[in-house]
């Protein structure tokens, strides 16, 4: 069994075409659960359909309240019964063979904890973009490559084990932003990690995303990330200083796009202090900064 996990909130422009691309997989043997996080645009009236029909069971909180993605990720997490874990956000889509080859690459080899896949962006209309990973990616297993760098797609890319949730714990509920790389480091730090290179979902870029929104508090939180994880875990002390200086880097590029350059500036400038060879690499334009 195979549980998907869809934390939905005001997606319904989206929503029907991500759960379809769930039932549409080529593996039979999957439940979904979409847990709805207050919507007021009808994102629930069409969910509710879905769950009238029986293929999917529809979550709440209770007076439908919104608390945020990682309290609706882990209402799901606590009822899902598969021994393997998806979550897909309510905008996105799986690749129609995503569940059928990571259940296979994880069969094949009990030492994976989880896998994950590439990701193919897409713009609202499903119009391609880029994909999120190179063509030359590998994965080493090193959790401070994805505390520097959070390239793997927890919703969305990754299909993991429920032994492994269960040894690292839900989702951080205090987290309004940043929750998915605070649970990807976890994971690594805690269990064995494969890539398989096909692309496993795509990822809808859209001025409403989530990802665009709030990036103030994104990097914000990110400074509270990187200080559990050092307390966590025996992370060198260089790791430590790339990851800070990249959230002093974007949360002062937050701040410089938002003409609110008297705070920007001290953040840039100790993020040099941080990383004075990256910095160097980005004046140069040898590092391309997006």
């Amino acid at each position: 069994m195979v549980s998907v996990i869809i934390p939905a909130f005001n997606r319904v422009e989206y929503i029907k075409e991500t759960i379809q691309s769930v039932l549409d997989q080529n593996y039979p043997n999957i439940e979904i659960i979409a847990v709805d996080d207050g919507s007021s645009d009808g994102t629930y009236d069409v969910l509710k359909r879905f769950s009238d029909e029986k293929t999917i069971t529809l979550l709440s909180h209770d007076n439908r309240e919104n608390k945020g993605q990682s309290a609706a990720l882990n209402v799901g997490l606590r009822a899902a019964s598969g021994e393997l874990l998806a979550i897909l956000d309510s905008d996105d889509l799986f690749a129609p063979t995503k569940i059928a080859e990571q259940v296979e690459f994880l069969e094949a080899d009990p030492s994976f904890d989880m896998v994950y896949g590439n990701g193919l962006a897409v713009d609202r209309y499903g119009n391609p973009l880029f994909y999120t990973l190179p063509e030359n990616h590998t994965e080493t297993g090193d959790p401070a490559r994805v505390l520097v760098d959070c390239y793997v797609a927890i919703p969305g890319g990754a299909l993991i084990r429920r032994t492994l949730i269960e040894k690292v714990g839900f989702f951080e509920e205090s987290f309004r932003a940043a929750q998915d790389h605070d649970m990807a480091i976890r994971l690594f730090e805690a269990g064995k990690v494969g890539y398989l290179p096909t692309v496993a979902f795509h990822y809808r870029k859209h001025e409403d995303s989530i990802s665009q929104k709030g990036l103030e508090r994104r990097w914000s939180t990110g400074f509270e990330v990187l200080r559990r994880a050092q307390k966590r875990y025996p992370y060198p002390s260089r790791i430590i200083r790339k990851r800070a200086a990249v959230l002093n880097f974007r949360l002062g590029q937050t701040y410089w796009r938002e003409s609110r350059r008297i705070i920007a500036v001290p953040l840039l400038v100790k993020s040099a202090m941080l990383d004075p060879l990256r910095a160097l690499k980005v004046l140069l334009g040898r590092e391309r900064v997006v």
